[in-house]
């Protein structure tokens, strides 16, 4: 059953950026694509709610998938996509350190409606691994490299190393994963002074 929580989505977006709301939101570009999947998801006995502003289905109370519309595509995030079989090739990484989550990506509704039975499959496959309790072996917060630039400041500054050991091994890892993504050693050294004071107060990378 469609959720009326949902449903601002698909007319305004998740409502993270300044074009949410407007015709330029990029949901514009993919209604009827968003509309299908919606339906399959639906239709695989989901329950649908709002979670960071765009629709999620659980089963159980447990996230299983996500919708999202970009600019090049739009696709179904599988929150333990890497755990799925994906014997037809079709899942890609949504970002480069990516451990757990895959995207099916689309770029037209006729592709949908080709690969429905596809799609199926793999959220009922997903469902499968969460009613096996199945988890992600994500790795662990030491095999992180911390960056030499970081470590200076984690060992001339007391304070910072007790705050930044203190956060959770997911927020240690989004701002060793930001810091690393940074190609030149002034540029990690600006990402770091930038996200001393945060660190400092205990609020990961985005919050």
């Amino acid at each position: 059953m469609k959720n009326t929580a949902a449903d601002i989505f698909f007319t305004d977006g998740c409502g993270r950026c300044s074009l949410g709301g407007t015709p330029a939101c990029k949901v514009h570009l993919w209604e009827k694509e968003l509309e299908m999947m919606r339906e399959i998801l639906l239709g695989c006995n989901l329950q649908e709610e709002r979670k960071w502003g765009v629709p999620c289905y659980t089963y159980q109370n447990k996230n299983i998938a996500l919708l999202g519309a970009f600019k090049e595509y739009c696709a179904i995030s599988f929150f333990k996509g890497s755990l799925l079989e994906d014997a037809a090739g079709v899942l890609s990484k949504p970002g480069e350190n990516s451990q757990a989550a895959r995207l099916f990506r689309f770029t037209g509704l006729q592709k949908i409606e080709e690969m429905q039975a596809l799609i199926t499959s793999y959220v009922f496959e997903a469902i499968e691994i969460e009613k096996a309790g199945i988890k992600v072996a994500f790795k662990k917060i030491e095999e992180h490299a911390i960056p030499e630039e970081f470590q200076r400041q984690l060992d001339t500054m007391p304070a910072l190393k007790a705050a930044f050991h203190a956060l959770t091994p997911g927020r240690q890892r989004a701002y060793l994963l930001h810091f690393s993504g940074a190609k030149q050693a002034a540029t990690r050294a600006s990402r770091i002074e930038k996200c001393i004071p945060r660190i400092l107060e205990g609020r990961g990378f985005n919050e």
